[in-house]
C-alpha cells in the first residue's frame, strides 16, 4: 500500500510540473492500456491463433473425407468454425450469393476483433503531438519568466523551465511507442487470421482434389462393356 501511495504521489507531482497536458497524456495511457488488456482477453476467448482442429478439418474436406471433416470441425473452438461449417453445408459452390454471404460473415467476425485498433492508432499518433504541444507551452512560460527577470537572469531559471517543458514530450513518446508496437502485433495477428480464412474458404468452396476424385469415381462406375 505504501508503494502504491508513493507511486500516486509521484504521478501527482509529474502532473503538477507538466500541467494539464501531462494529465491528458496520463488519461490516454490508462485508456490505451485498458483497450490492450481487453483485446488480449478477446483474442484469447475467441481462439485467435488456435486453429489446429479447423486446419485438420479443412485438410480432410480437401481429401474428400467429408464426414471426418465435420466430426473434426465439431471439436474446434475457433471463432471461424461456424463459418467453415456453413461452407461445408453449401451445396453449390458456384452460388455467388451464398459464397459472398459466407465471406461477409467471416469479415464481420474479423471486424469485431479489430475494434479498438483505430483508437490505439490514434493514441500512437496523437500522444507525441500532445507532448510536443506541452513542450511548446512550457518553453513559452520559461522565456516569459526569463523576460520578467530582466537583467538579473538566472541560468537555472531557464534550465529548470526547459526540462519541465521537455517532460511532456518524453511522456508522449513513452505512451506512443508501446501503443504502436502493440498495434503492429495485433494487426499482424489479424493478417494471419485473414490469410487462414481465405485459404480455408477457397479449399472448402473450390475443392480441386474432391472434384478430381469425384470425376475419377464416375469414370470407374462406367461398365467395362461400354
Amino acid at each position: 500500500m505504501t508503494g502504491l501511495s508513493a507511486m500516486i504521489e509521484r504521478l501527482r507531482g509529474l502532473i503538477e510540473m507538466g500541467g494539464p497536458v501531462i494529465a491528458i497524456i496520463a488519461l490516454i495511457s490508462v485508456a490505451a492500456l485498458a483497450v490492450v488488456f481487453y483485446k488480449c482477453w478477446q483474442f484469447r476467448a475467441s481462439g485467435v491463433g488456435r486453429h489446429l482442429a479447423l486446419r485438420a478439418a479443412v485438410s480432410e474436406w480437401d481429401r474428400g473425407e467429408t464426414h471426418a471433416a465435420r466430426r473434426t470441425l465439431d471439436t474446434s473452438r475457433s471463432y471461424l468454425a461456424p463459418v467453415i461449417a456453413r461452407a461445408f453445408e453449401t451445396q453449390d459452390a458456384r452460388d455467388t450469393a451464398t459464397t459472398r454471404r459466407i465471406e461477409a460473415e467471416a469479415e464481420a467476425r474479423f471486424s469485431r476483433l479489430e475494434r479498438g485498433f483505430r483508437f490505439l492508432d490514434t493514441v500512437a499518433q496523437v500522444a507525441p503531438l500532445l507532448g510536443l504541444f506541452g513542450t511548446v507551452l512550457g518553453m513559452i512560460e520559461a522565456f516569459q519568466a526569463l523576460q520578467s527577470a530582466g537583467s538579473q537572469v538566472d541560468p537555472s531559471l531557464l534550465a529548470g523551465g526547459i526540462w519541465v517543458a521537455l517532460l511532456t514530450t518524453a511522456a508522449g513518446l513513452a505512451v506512443a511507442m508501446p501503443a504502436s508496437v502493440v498495434l503492429s502485433w495485433f494487426e499482424s495477428r489479424m493478417a494471419e487470421e485473414r490469410a487462414l480464412a481465405d485459404h480455408a474458404l477457397s479449399v472448402v468452396l473450390r475443392p480441386d482434389n474432391r472434384a478430381t476424385q469425384a470425376s475419377a469415381s464416375q469414370g470407374r462406375a462406367v461398365p467395362q462393356s461400354a
